[in-house]
C-alpha cells in the first residue's frame, strides 16, 4: 500500500499542487482542509482509474471516502484485480 500512497502523493504534489517539493502525509486531509478542490478531485479520480485500473463512482468523490491518501490507497487495493 505504501507504493500506492507514494504514487498518489507524487501525482498530487507535481500535477495538482504544482509543488514538487511538497510532501503529503498519508493521513493529511485533502478535501476537508481545502488542499484540493472539486475540480482537482476529478483529475485525481482519472489518475487513479488510469494508473491503477480501478473504477471510481461519481458518488464517491467526497471527503467521506476520498479525503486522505490512506483512504484512497485502501480503496484502490480493495478494488485491484
Amino acid at each position: 500500500m505504501t507504493e500506492v500512497i507514494d504514487q498518489l502523493s507524487t501525482f498530487l504534489s507535481n500535477d495538482i499542487l504544482k509543488q514538487p517539493e511538497r510532501e503529503i502525509a498519508p493521513d493529511e486531509p485533502l478535501i476537508s482542509s481545502g488542499l484540493i478542490d472539486s475540480f482537482s478531485l476529478m483529475d485525481v479520480a482519472l489518475f487513479i482509474e488510469d494508473t491503477f485500473g480501478v473504477r471510481i463512482e461519481d458518488t464517491e468523490l467526497n471527503a467521506d471516502t476520498f479525503d486522505n491518501l490512506t483512504q484512497l490507497a485502501s480503496m484502490i487495493e480493495s478494488r485491484k484485480q
